[in-house]
């Protein structure tokens, strides 16, 4: 699978489901087809309602199949090597693996600013993540905590104007206070894109923390 796709293309995720079909991780393409060529995983593709399971080979073969008819789907992801072309599958199972998914949402510079839709949560403000940084609401030396609820997105601005104090100190207002969410924010913007619909059927709030690579 070397010579291939477009960068897009290969920016797509891959949700990834144990033996026993719960979520458990969210891939890139190039380590979802690692996995496949290697039979370390299957591709699970829901037809007509019901889950379909393809090896590496079938999938190969159903994928040319469609490229020639023209069936491919409005959302779909192809690569094209010399000799054939293949779908990009969005959903694969491991094989060999049972283990549960986590249940806890990593606290991460990312999730926030996904949790925060990259808002700066003084001035309300959308900014680029390269103009964004992190602030502590009740400050560090006034004895605030590094947590979900006390850490906020701020653009550059804001943070300078607040400085070491509280936002009532500095005569500023939060847009809304911060919380732990319940579900990875990554994911739930991931779902929000009509090419991981079929996700959806897999994703249940319970298994809502897996996490996106």
């Amino acid at each position: 699978m070397t010579s291939l796709a477009a960068g897009e293309t290969m920016g797509s995720s891959v949700l990834v489901l144990n033996r026993t079909y719960l979520a458990v991780h969210v891939v890139g393409v190039k380590r979802a087809f690692s996995l496949l060529c290697r039979e370390l995983a299957e591709v699970i593709h829901i037809e007509d309602g019901q889950y379909a399971n393809y090896d590496f080979q079938s999938w190969r073969e159903i994928s040319e199949l469609r490229a020639q008819f023209k069936e491919q789907e409005p959302h779909g992801d192809w690569i094209r090597s010399v000799n054939f072309e293949i779908q990009v599958p969005r959903v694969i199972r491991l094989l060999f693996y049972d283990r549960l998914p986590k249940q806890t949402i990593r606290f991460n510079r990312r999730n926030i600013f996904a949790r925060d839709g990259n808002k700066c949560q003084y001035c309300g403000k959308r900014f680029a993540l390269s103009e964004l940084s992190l602030d502590h609401v009740a400050p560090r030396s006034q004895g605030g905590q590094t947590t979900w609820e006390n850490i906020v997105c701020c653009c550059v601005k804001c943070n300078v104007k607040k400085g070491g104090r509280t936002p009532v100190q500095a005569g500023m207002h939060l847009i809304k206070a911060p919380v732990k969410p319940k579900r990875s924010p990554l994911l739930s913007i991931k779902l929000g894109n009509p090419k991981y619909e079929s996700w959806k059927s897999f994703l249940d709030n319970a298994y809502w923390s897996v996490d996106l690579k």
